[in-house]
């Protein structure tokens, strides 16, 4: 069976600099890759470039390969009008942005938000529909009385609630893929194992595939099937999650390890840095 998304050779440039360079990737029907490296590597401009989100500024080359419209040969998503991707994106390739103190419009109502997800991506879906949808999102992600706070506004909830509710947008049309682009980021380490335990369990539910974007190898290393590290911008390494984590090939992976502290780590010594 060929792989939900293939990514051949991918290049990213944003002017003179280039951000990606000859990436090669593949991610199975319901796989968990992980995809980590330090800031600057890479990570978040080889995701935003499947569903066409780098915007004009942004030069790619190479091949992302699509096989999840049911086409023989795959399309190739580099290559797609407008329409195409704009279809696709929220329907069949949804995203979680990394900030969700910031990511959800502060003047807007967060079921309106929600809703506007079914609004947009189905013509025939009333906005009476797209509510119940909405409030049935929403009680997916244990939104607590999700039908009572409707109507609620963003800086009502905290913050592991907004990254529910963008959880939640995202799962609204029961996607193919999910990128989860550094979800856990900004929340503190209880709020983080509850948003990780619902990724999980969401994922399993609707057998999508998932990318999970992180810097730190230890919360990838509680999703992934599969883990790729970018450094500079090139893939280093990938392999199975639990032999790269204990058993890394290259320098730079065993150098992103060193750098995680732990409960052995000598705490009179300086962190290992990253070479």
């Amino acid at each position: 069976m060929p792989p939900l998304v293939a990514i051949r050779d991918l290049h990213i440039a944003f002017g003179h600099t280039l951000a990606v360079r000859g990436v090669s990737l593949h991610l199975d029907e319901g796989e968990v890759l992980g995809l980590v490296g330090e800031s600057g590597s890479g990570k978040s401009a080889t995701a935003l470039a499947i569903p066409g989100l780098l915007g004009p500024a942004a030069r790619t080359t190479g091949q992302i390969l699509w096989h999840g419209a049911g086409s023989d040969p795959p399309i190739d998503l580099l290559r797609q009008p407008p329409h195409t991707l704009r279809s696709l994106r929220g329907r069949s390739i949804a995203m979680v942005f990394q900030e969700p103190m910031t990511a959800l419009n502060p003047v807007m109502k967060i079921g309106s938000q929600v809703a506007e997800c079914a609004l947009a991506h189905d013509s025939r879906c009333s906005r009476r529909e797209a509510r119940r949808r909405a409030i049935a999102a929403l009680e997916s992600v244990a939104i607590p009385q999700s039908a009572q706070r409707y109507g609620d506004y963003p800086h009502q909830f905290s913050g592991g609630q907004r990254q529910r509710i963008l959880i939640a947008m995202a799962l609204m049309h029961q996607p193919r893929l999910m990128i989860a682009d550094e979800p856990t980021t900004a929340l503190d380490v209880t709020v983080q194992a509850q948003i990780l335990e619902l990724l999980l369990r969401l994922q399993r539910e609707h057998r999508m595939a998932m990318l999970f974007i992180s810097h730190d190898l230890a919360v990838v290393g509680q999703v992934a099937d599969r883990i790729a590290v970018l450094r500079q911008g090139e893939l280093v390494e990938t392999g199975p999650a639990r032999l790269l984590l204990t058993a890394p090939q290259h320098d730079y992976t065993r150098s992103l390890l060193a750098a995680v502290p732990t409960l052995r780590t000598d705490r009179t010594q300086p962190l290992a840095t990253l070479r």
